[in-house]
């Protein structure tokens, strides 16, 4: 049978008509930059299916091309009535967003992943569905070391998939032999339930995914591939090695130690997804206001309004994907940013209001998936990442991998990164915040007696006042354009410290907290540091001896922590991020230090307060 399989002769495909037992299968091809070639593609694999008499359906998931690939996708759809269902992913976000972007979008009760670019021979799946209907199994992986499979593969690729098999059996324990061939057949359930709970977006993620699916109970099995790599014989990329294996100890650490899979919150569904009133607080039109709203026409989740509130009247028009109607426009003059999200929660008609800022822009399911969590009574607020765009110059990208460094942020790392782990929350910022409408008008909406600092204690009204939970996704996601390197980064570091160090003293429910004081024991050590070298110089004759080095080895071994977590293969990236850790160590440390000692909190109205303000 296997042989009338690789030939393509006699009744191949009797095992999926009995499997899939009069249902359809989804074919989901996630594609980037293949151009014309994605339309041969989904020929062949139209006319590879055409044989079996099943019902099928393709979805194409262009994960933002930057060719015409999406074109093409369009083109070929048009003239295939309505058997292709294709999904148009404005930017680039990995192939496990464009999987789970797929995956909504199709219908049937099996779903085969198939890598757009067709490396790997759709010949091949009566094979796969013989196996499903041979062991029972719940999910099929293509396997490259299946004794079947004909295998062209450039040596150091076999190489490298030899040693992650290695890795992946050792930590991660799943029965099958290959996780990374684009190539895998699911029953819809727990491939469902699988994309539920995922988190990576790009390398690892067809590892999580099966890793989350066998500890959920699916049974696993393999069948034979064809690959033939043809002239794409590319060095696997530094930089890809070893993002795969920090995903790859990530899943690790989330299955084996944290046990995050088996414990992760998984919405109930909702009849209805509620109505989301959207509020951006703005001085004035901007490039980046444009680029927010086109990206809210972008959205999955079509019931929302945006309320827009500018200092004065302006002419801000209506973006393809919405209507004049979703789109709100209130001058309020030139008031803090608290006063206008206070009265976009006056005026907003739904009952969830999402913040944004003006100098960032959503996720096409951004929307989507927030709304969900509100089916759960206890919870009053969601949010999610702000990661830094992929469009922003270089001194604001090194700007972003400041706050993104693990000895800026520390534990809340997650606000700007991706890929973190669900989590409940008492303290987050409005630059990417849900809340229930009724909510919020019951706390009184966001105090105006201060900014910064406004969103700690709208936070601390939520969830110490009303004992209502607020949960951190890593999908709810928005771009947030960064301030760039130096000055612009250090003088929104600094209202951040003196808020909070004012807040030690006024509210210490949410910052008296050990991690914030660390930056000024820094400080105050380098003051020590300098004040003792001071004195051997000029008192004690120069001499420094063995106490001087006991004394500076506290800042010996910083340099090497930071070095290391600012690490970059450009030595120019490398440098400025080094540089921006130490600066924004010692800026948040003295401005922290004077927000303690200061009687009132300045709270001076600013009337451009985002990334292209400078």
């Amino acid at each position: 049978m296997g042989e009338e399989a690789a030939r393509g002769t006699g009744d191949v495909w009797s095992a999926a008509r009995e499997v899939l037992g009069g249902g359809t299968l989804s074919v989901i091809l996630p594609v980037h930059n293949l151009g014309g070639e994605i339309a041969r593609n989904l020929g062949a694999v139209d006319d590879c299916l055409s044989e079996g008499g099943f019902s099928y359906e393709l979805v194409p998931v262009d994960d933002g091309s930057l060719d015409a690939s999406a074109d093409e996708i369009r083109r070929y759809a048009a003239g295939r009535n309505g058997a292709v269902a294709p999904v148009l992913i404005a930017q680039n976000a990995g192939k496990g967003n464009a999987l789970k972007a797929g995956f909504r979008a199709s219908r049937g009760e099996f779903v085969l992943l198939l890598d757009g670019d067709l490396d790997i021979a759709p010949r091949m799946l009566p094979r796969f569905f013989e196996e499903m209907r041979r062991t029972g199994a719940d999910i099929v992986v293509g396997s490259k070391r299946h004794p079947d499979s004909i295998v062209q593969y450039p040596w150091h690729r076999r190489l490298a998939s030899a040693v992650y098999f290695g890795l992946v059996k050792l930590f991660i324990g799943l029965p099958i032999t290959d996780t990374q061939t684009g190539m895998k057949l699911f029953r819809r359930r727990p491939l469902g339930e699988a994309l539920d709970r995922m988190l990576v977006k790009t390398y690892a993620f067809d590892l999580e995914l099966l890793a989350i699916a066998y500890g959920r109970g699916a049974k696993i099995a393999e069948a034979p591939v064809e690959i033939r790599f043809g002239q794409k014989f590319g060095a696997l990329k530094a930089r890809t090695v070893r993002d795969m294996g920090a995903d790859t100890l990530a899943v690790f650490y989330r299955l084996r130690l944290l046990r995050y899979y088996a414990k992760v919150e998984v919405p109930p569904p909702q009849d209805r997804p509620p109505r989301v009133s959207v509020v951006i607080a703005c001085p004035s039109r901007s490039w980046m206001l444009d680029e927010c709203l086109a990206a809210m026409g972008r959205q999955t989740h079509r019931d929302f309004e945006v309320i827009v509130l500018p200092d004065e009247p302006c002419d801000i028009p209506v973006p393809e994907g919405l209507t004049p109607e979703q789109l709100v426009v209130l001058p309020t003059g030139k008031v803090r940013p608290a006063e206008k999200r206070n009265l976009g929660i006056e005026k907003a008609t739904g009952p969830v209001v999402a913040f944004i800022d003006d100098d960032a822009y959503p996720d096409p399911r951004w929307l989507e998936n927030a709304v969900k969590y509100f089916s759960e009574p206890s919870i009053g607020g969601v949010g999610g990442p702000g990661v830094t765009p992929p469009g922003d110059s270089f001194l604001a990208k090194c700007g972003g991998r400041v706050y993104e460094n693990v000895f800026v942020s520390g534990s809340y790392r997650y606000r700007y990164l991706g890929g973190r782990v669900r989590l409940d929350v008492d303290d987050y910022p409005s630059c990417n915040l849900f809340v229930r409408t009724d909510l919020l008008r019951k706390i009184g909406g966001y105090r105006v007696d201060f900014w910064p600092g406004e969103d700690t204690l709208l936070c601390e009204a939520i969830a110490l006042g009303e004992h209502k939970r607020i949960v951190y996704d890593p999908w709810v996601l928005v771009y947030h354009h960064r301030r760039r390197l130096f000055a612009p980064h250090l003088r929104q570091l600094g209202r951040y410290g003196f808020h909070r160090g004012y807040f030690v003293k006024r509210f210490p429910a949410t910052s008296r907290r050990v991690g914030y004081f660390v930056p000024t024991a820094f400080v105050l050590y380098l003051l020590g540091l300098a004040g003792f070298f001071a004195y051997r110089h000029f008192v004690g004759g120069g001499q420094l001896g063995p106490i001087a080095a006991l004394a500076a080895s506290p800042l010996v071994f910083y340099v090497l922590l930071t070095c290391l977590s600012s690490f970059s293969f450009n030595p120019v990236k490398w440098l400025l991020t080094w540089l921006g850790v130490f600066l924004s160590h010692v800026w948040y440390g003295v401005q922290f230090a004077r927000g303690i000692c200061a009687r009132r909190a300045p709270c001076e109205f600013i009337g451009k307060d985002h990334a292209g303000g400078g």
